[in-house]
């Protein structure tokens, strides 16, 4: 069995709502939503890669705050280790850099949208916690 890949993932709340992404074709679990994020790179540490992606993938510049949950997922492919971090939006308009669909999200519309298995955990977090989105 590989090493899990390691992946941080933001929480990016605003105005109530939350920030999500949709995964590209082409790319693995393509069309499911998940939290904005990616693989941390060799040498990078968990809140910096968190700053890179969201600068690459959406334009945006956020301070990462603490870690909220840390999850491992085996898929038949591969496994993931997710680490979800609270992130405060400082500056920029979240854009679809590479092309991806996102949406701003309040807590009673988030069921409506597919997310990877590895995910399920923070969901039923984000349903209960209702702190989390003020």
């Amino acid at each position: 069995m590989n090493d899990p890949i390691e992946v941080a993932a933001g929480l990016v709340f605003c105005g109530g709502k939350l920030l999500i992404t949709q995964r590209p074709v082409g790319r693995h679990l393509a069309g499911l939503w998940e939290f904005p994020g990616g693989k941390c790179e060799k040498g990078e540490t968990l809140p910096e890669c968190l700053q890179r992606e969201l600068l690459e993938e959406l334009g945006i510049v956020v301070n990462v705050r603490e870690r909220v949950m840390t999850t491992t997922h085996a898929y038949p492919e591969k496994t993931v280790k997710l680490f979800f971090f609270f992130c405060q939006l400082v500056t920029g308009e979240v854009q679809g850099m590479e092309g991806q669909a996102f949406a701003w999200v309040n807590k009673e519309h988030l069921d409506r949208y597919l997310f990877p298995e590895a995910d399920t955990k923070l969901l039923a977090e984000l349903s209960r916690n209702t702190d989390w989105w003020k």
